[in-house]
């Protein structure tokens, strides 16, 4: 997760009230039901970062002697600010998964197809490991944002099934129109070249549940 998601995400639990230290961790991982790890170094950094912008401040200590931070009014400003503004393609992470297979595609003697394969078995085994925790969450209850976060998590999945199957289909179609003779083209005139269709995943790449999830209304 980014340091900038991280810094937004922490300065939101304050909205309730104010808050010690260690209690953002536990809280930012009920929020987010554990996707995303949180160290201690990095939360207490980035408190740090909070109180030296002014967007939170030292509001005393609690009964254990801990002390306690709360939202100013700048940093309510700013949180609302962050609410209200999209997330540009600068914000996004860069993918390891696009960068490998690209190289993959230009790189001599890489098996495009086995790299494809691995990673599209990986991620059948993520999507239904997250199909079942979708499923169990909706049965247990009221945890809207766990929800929310499954749910982003089982369409990015299928999203990434169906371009594993576009980038394979892709490579093989370039390198079939790389192989063919250059007089082929030229032996047969009247010959229509009919684009190949990219193949949509089948039942067989589609885990177990997944056509259950629904997003959450």
């Amino acid at each position: 997760m980014q340091r900038n998601a991280v810094r937004w995400g922490l300065l939101a639990l304050f909205a309730d009230g104010p808050k010690y230290g260690y209690q953002l961790r536990t809280e930012f991982d009920a929020r987010t039901g554990g996707t995303w790890a949180l160290n201690v170094g990095q939360l207490y950094t980035t408190l740090d970062r909070l109180d030296r912008d002014g967007l939170v401040a030292a509001a005393g200590a609690n009964d254990d002697g801990r002390t306690v931070y709360a939202i100013t009014e700048h940093g309510r400003v700013a949180l609302a600010e962050w609410f209200a503004t999209p997330v540009t393609d600068t914000d996004r992470p860069r993918s390891e998964l696009a960068i490998k297979l690209a190289l993959a595609a230009t790189t001599p003697d890489v098996d495009v197809a086995a790299v494809v394969q691995t990673q599209r078995t990986e991620s059948m085994r993520q999507m239904r490991d997250v199909t079942d925790l979708r499923r169990t969450a909706d049965q247990d209850g009221d945890d809207l944002a766990w929800l929310l976060l499954l749910d982003h998590l089982v369409f990015a999945l299928e999203s990434e099934l169906r371009w594993l199957d576009h980038v394979e289909a892709t490579v093989l179609r370039r390198r079939r129109h790389t192989a063919r003779p250059a007089s082929s083209a030229a032996d047969q005139p009247s010959a229509v070249h009919q684009p190949t269709t990219v193949r949509q995943p089948s039942a067989a790449h589609q885990p177990a549940g997944a056509d259950e999830t629904e997003p959450v209304r």
